[in-house]
């Protein structure tokens, strides 16, 4: 047995055992998925979208908290409107009365005033503080606000979900294509093994050189197969990094334990993100049409205005002052402008709920799918293994036969290629089996996230 195949042998071993044992760990992939879990830029981009909707929550808890402000005006003003107080018309005759009976000047005479209405040199400064009372609006929104934060939420570990599949396949993918190179270089091993035979035979006059030929077009053929596959675990290895956001010529650790776990086969999918999503975006569209029927709720709230008014920049007891109040606005009619909205909600509402049936179907189609394409892959896998035992076994018989004179190059080169795309196929369909057990633990979202 080939050394290739004594270690397939030893991974089919450790398969079988994991399959009895579903505790075991792939702590080297494990560890690569953490890595991705904290350095994967599409992750980070989704964690800046919670941290938005975490501000954004904030940002609505803070409309319940009082609003300072610092207000300030001031006026410099000449001409225009003005109110004529005809004082000395008023005072001047009791003025000279009075002057007449003092037999005194006391008493002087006043011109009538011109009063501007525009203030000139005049300035208000105050610190206002308002505080809402009652406002049904604000409330709704915070509610809103934090339904989206669970919605965000659900939002990054869909992602997260969906990068650890992606990564686990992307590993078996490329430990995949280092098996063909590796298959390859044992092909190549036979066929050069065929060439010191022919070679031998040449000499000894026993064959004659077509069938030396034929080994060497076959070497070169193995060698353009070789380079094929190097290239495809180049792409795979470039894929994988991109995944882990670092260098994509960075080498990869390959497992020697690599193995797929037993996953636990079900069809209820109530746990999955994608679901919460829609969960929760239907409480919000279901808050949303509760808060544009609020308009019925009145709001309230009050002011304390601190501040200093005069003319030329004077500050005194007399131009200090404080003003306090309490506004209420109440919409009695809008042209049914809420009500309106209100049936938009509900219809977004509405859509959103049939988008929440049709979504827990399919995951449960996908849910099942991906259990049926687990045990095809397999059955399939230990066909493969059965194959690759069997070639193997057809290739040595019929080396021996040819090393005897008594079998055809051609059928000698048939068994060779047999042998060679029986492994490349136990290879694909290990590769296709463990990407199976990652897209079930996709489906049932059984991995644990941090």
């Amino acid at each position: 047995m080939s050394t290739l195949l004594k270690k397939r042998a030893l991974l089919s071993l450790a398969f079988t055992v994991s399959m009895m044992n579903p505790l075991g760990a792939q702590t080297v992939l494990d560890g690569y998925v953490q890595e991705a879990l904290q350095s994967n830029q599409g992750l980070k981009q989704q964690k800046i979208y919670l941290d938005k909707a975490l501000n954004a929550l904030n940002e609505a808890r803070s409309l319940f908290l009082p609003n300072v402000s610092l207000l300030g005006n001031y006026t410099k003003a000449a001409g225009g409107r003005t109110i004529d107080i005809p004082i000395g018309d008023l005072l001047n005759p009791v003025y000279s009365s009075l002057n007449e009976i003092t037999q005194s000047h006391s008493f002087p005479q006043v011109q009538n005033a011109s009063v501007q209405l525009n203030p000139d040199n005049f300035y208000d400064a105050r610190l206002r503080t308002a505080l809402p009372l009652v406002n049904a609006e604000i409330w709704y929104n915070k509610k809103i606000k934090k339904e989206q934060i669970t919605q965000q939420q659900a939002a990054v570990n869909v992602y997260k979900r969906e990068l650890v599949k992606n990564l686990k396949t992307a590993y078996y993918q490329y430990y995949q294509a280092e098996q063909s190179v590796a298959i390859y270089k044992s092909s190549m091993a036979l066929v050069n093994e065929s060439i010191r035979v022919n070679e031998s035979l040449f000499r000894n006059g026993v064959r004659n050189n077509t069938a030396l030929t034929r080994s060497q077009a076959e070497k070169e053929k193995i060698e353009a197969a070789i380079t094929q596959c190097i290239n495809n675990a180049r792409n795979a290895r470039s894929y994988f990094n991109f995944l882990l956001n670092r260098d994509l010529a960075a080498a990869i650790v390959i497992d020697s334990a690599l193995f797929a776990t037993d996953p636990a086969v079900s069809t209820d999918v109530k746990m999955r993100e994608e679901l919460t999503q829609l969960q929760k975006g239907i409480a919000a569209y279901d808050l949303a049409e509760q808060m544009q029927r609020s308009y019925l709720i009145p709001m309230l709230s009050t002011f304390l205005d601190l501040g200093s008014q005069g003319f030329n920049f004077e500050l005194n007891n007399k131009t200090r002052y404080y003003l306090w109040g309490v506004n209420l606005q109440w919409d009695l009619f809008a042209g049914g402008q809420h009500r309106y909205k209100s049936q938009q909600a509900k219809n977004d509402k509405q859509a959103l709920e049939a988008q929440y049936n049709e979504t827990e179907k399919a995951l449960a189609m996908q849910s099942q799918q991906a259990s049926n394409n687990f045990n095809t892959a397999i059955a399939n896998y230990r066909s493969a293994q059965k194959q690759v035992q069997l070639a193997n076994k057809y290739y040595s018989d019929q080396l021996k036969v040819y090393k005897e004179g008594q079998l055809l190059y051609i059928e000698l080169v048939d068994a060779i290629n047999q042998y060679t795309t029986a492994q490349l196929q136990l290879s694909l369909s290990q590769a296709i089996m463990l990407g199976a057990a990652a897209d079930i633990e996709r489906t049932q979202a059984s991995y644990t996230l941090n």
